[in-house]
């Protein structure tokens, strides 16, 4: 136990892709879409001629907040290195319906081609980014933050987590291999919470550990047992609200389980640190994105 509040292990502040992780997923979007042939494959951008040069304007169809630009000029910047992106909002910008967010131009053929990988990015990014940017506005009032989750679309991880913070919101540990969260399961393999706890501090190598508890029994021992981060897995309003004076100074409190858009506020009410909502990057909708070839080509 401790007398002062620990360390906040949870990432804010500024966002910046990870070179590494943005390389893959493009890759793999282009692979998925190209094929091992790469732009030779497209059959359809073939029938432009080859020297032909177009200028595209990207738009908006409804209100949003702009996330992926960095995804979307690599797609283009692999397949053709002289086709230029001139943005004209900011990354992270909340955008209004009907505005023009880029312009493209180059050679047409490595434009079309990579079209549908472009905006398949940035539309999901910008709905991650989005969907967390209204998930944030609902607690400007209050202590918590909004917290992501694993629950993330299998690939595109590391840049859902991106355009999660992007969105105003903070993100929890990347993956397994990063911090110790100790769920009902792992506590009954190890026998106690005391146990598990125990164990991940003599095998975590100093990652920060958090157990998931479903009562105030359960609250008690993490506490006892020296836990970072105490997850309160829907408990019941009165029980939430005094587990988190019990928490307070001595670990960081996290809500998690059954928040909707209707019960943000009640679980927000009980002073929690953060509240995790997988619905961020989960039940995300792609926004309306569309890329139109100018007349004055």
């Amino acid at each position: 136990m401790t007398d002062t509040a620990p360390r906040d292990p949870f990432v804010r502040g500024p966002a910046a892709p990870d070179p590494a992780a943005l390389e893959r997923e493009v890759a793999a979007a282009l692979e998925e879409d190209l094929g091992p042939g790469g732009m030779a494959a497209d059959v359809t951008a073939a029938l432009v001629p080859a020297g032909r040069r177009a200028r595209a304007s990207l738009w908006l169809r409804e209100d949003a907040v702009i996330c992926g630009q960095p995804w979307a000029e690599h797609v283009l910047a692999r397949l053709d290195p002289s086709l230029r992106i001139e943005w004209t909002v900011a990354e992270g910008e909340a955008c209004t319906a009907n505005t023009r967010i880029a312009r493209i131009e180059g050679p047409a053929r490595p434009l079309l081609a990579g079209e549908r990988a472009a905006l398949n990015l940035l539309q999901t990014l910008s709905g991650t980014a989005t969907e967390t940017a209204r998930w944030v506005a609902r607690l400007q009032d209050h202590h918590a933050r909004i917290l992501d989750t694993r629950k993330t679309l299998p690939g595109l991880r590391h840049a859902q987590k991106y355009a999660v913070r992007i969105g105003g919101g903070h993100n929890h540990r990347l993956g397994l291999w990063d911090a110790v969260l100790i769920k009902e399961n792992h506590i009954a393999a190890c026998g106690s919470i005391a146990a598990a706890v125990q164990q991940a501090r003599t095998l975590g190598a100093g990652r920060w550990v958090e157990v998931e508890t479903e009562n105030l029994d359960e609250v008690d021992q993490a506490l006892e047992a020296g836990a970072d981060v105490i997850m309160l897995d829907e408990l019941k309003t009165g029980d939430r609200a005094e587990a988190v004076r019990r928490i307070r100074g001595r670990a960081i409190s996290e809500a998690s389980g059954g928040v909707s858009a209707d019960t943000l506020l009640k679980v927000a009410a009980s002073g929690v640190d953060y509240i995790s909502v997988g619905a961020l990057t989960k039940h995300l909708r792609a926004v309306d994105l569309s890329l139109r070839l100018d007349d004055d080509r």
